[in-house]
């Protein structure tokens, strides 16, 4: 007789368990939606948290690094607000649209939802849910997928939310959903967002998350491309030093369309950024980037699938690391070719610069332009952060918003110069 051999779940996984027994009856939405929620919350119960036994988990094993799991974080309250509101101007110099989420709940207060543009609706998907709205009938449909990261997700979601930019409309500002941890308990998060752009459509998309204090954050953005359109979707993690996050893009790129994604992590103790990326449509072009600079014992770990489903696509996959101290970094790429994706054009390429304890730097600065710049009078210093700057500005001159990417190399530059006292 074969005994099936269960492993002991962990104290993680018992309370994540304790804590959906609690919740389920409080989670919004109701029919279709709780049985979406309890599926989910079978495959985690079956599977566990992710473990180094998992090929794609290989270097990130959750069920070691997550000791424990948090309580699912209490509506914010004024005081958390107003924590907050100094964050929600974050990046304002881009005039975006803000949508801000304060402890994982849509705060519209906080949020810049004035004089929509015709063709863009925006709204709480916590709200969505709990009415019954047609749309989320799209979850978990866009690209499907077994992840138990995605499964935890789907069985906790809360609140997030959910775009539709109608058929030619080109938005004029960027939609910014920032994302800020502000409570003062132990707490965790689970967000789901649903952005759907639709045919030959324009938009541009910024992504932050950040905070401060004991935290863990389970996100998840489902983005439905239509043909013809062109979006540019920037993520930028600068999580507080303590906080857990895992992340999770699902992405479907219609036929002749443009897509451009870039990454761009900072922050977290432990930070997981999965992307799977399906080239649904025929002459699509892709360019899927990312740039992390990391210190002390920071982890992070990139995830990428890019799945071509259909032919004569093109994809170019750039990833620049810049570790200093004992910081991890993972990165694991895979581009799959289905039978029917003939002229296929996908590069994907990593690279990383390894800062030592005296600060030197080891890994693919140039020797002969460092001498250079040396030699012109520049301390060796400022000579290798200007280089190092070169090298991260590989990737994030990529994005074609120039305000955000002067943003960003601001903030490179601010990094480097952090280290160096």
């Amino acid at each position: 007789m074969n005994a099936e051999i269960r492993p002991i779940k962990t104290a993680a996984e018992t309370a994540l368990a304790a804590n959906f027994s609690r919740a389920r009856g409080s989670l919004p939405g109701k029919g279709a939606v709780t049985a979406l929620r309890e599926d989910a919350f079978r495959r985690f119960e079956t599977d566990g948290l992710p473990h180094r036994r998992l090929e794609e988990w290989k270097y990130t094993d959750l069920r070691a690094l997550m000791r424990e799991a948090k309580p699912l974080a209490a509506p914010p309250d004024a005081a958390t607000k107003g924590r907050a509101r100094d964050a929600a101007a974050t990046l304002a110099s881009l005039e975006a649209r803000r949508v801000v989420f304060v402890d994982g709940a849509f705060v519209p207060e906080l949020s810049d939802l004035a004089d929509l543009e015709t063709g863009l609706t925006i709204r709480s998907m916590a709200q969505a849910l709990a009415a019954g709205d047609a749309e989320t009938g799209h979850l978990g449909k866009i690209v499907p997928t077994d992840d138990v990261a995605v499964a935890l997700n789907t069985a906790f979601m809360g609140d997030g939310a959910l775009i539709r930019v109608a058929a030619g409309t080109a938005l004029a500002r960027p939609l910014h959903l920032l994302f800020v941890n502000a409570g003062t308990e132990p707490a965790a998060v689970f967000v789901r967002s649903l952005v759907v752009i639709e045919k030959a459509a324009r938009a541009m998309l910024l992504e932050s998350h950040q905070g401060s204090g004991d935290y863990q954050v389970n996100t998840a953005l489902e983005l439905d491309v239509g043909d013809d359109a062109h979006v540019d979707h920037v993520k930028i993690t600068g999580e507080g030093a303590g906080a857990l996050h895992v992340s999770t893009l699902m992405a479907a790129i219609g036929a002749h369309a443009r897509f451009n994604e870039f990454l761009f992590t900072t922050g977290g103790a432990v930070v997981r950024n999965q992307a799977f990326v399906r080239f649904a449509g025929e002459g699509t072009i892709a360019g899927i980037r990312g740039a992390s600079l990391l210190k002390g014992r920071q982890h992070a770990d990139t995830t990428l699938v890019a799945d071509h489903a259909l032919g004569d696509c093109t994809s170019r996959e750039v990833f620049k690391s810049v570790l200093d101290g004992e910081a991890h970094n993972v990165f694991q790429g895979k581009i799959i070719v289905r039978p029917r994706a003939q002229k296929t054009d996908a590069k994907m390429s990593t690279h990383a610069l390894l800062q030592c304890g005296h600060g030197a730097t080891s890994g693919a600065l140039d020797e002969d332009l460092l001498f250079y710049l040396k030699a012109r009078g520049i301390p060796a210093k400022e000579a290798e952060a200007l280089l190092i700057q070169a090298f991260v500005g590989e990737a994030v001159e990529g994005i074609e918003h120039a305000g955000l990417r002067d943003a960003l190399m601001e903030h490179v530059a601010a990094w480097l110069k952090a280290r160096s006292h």
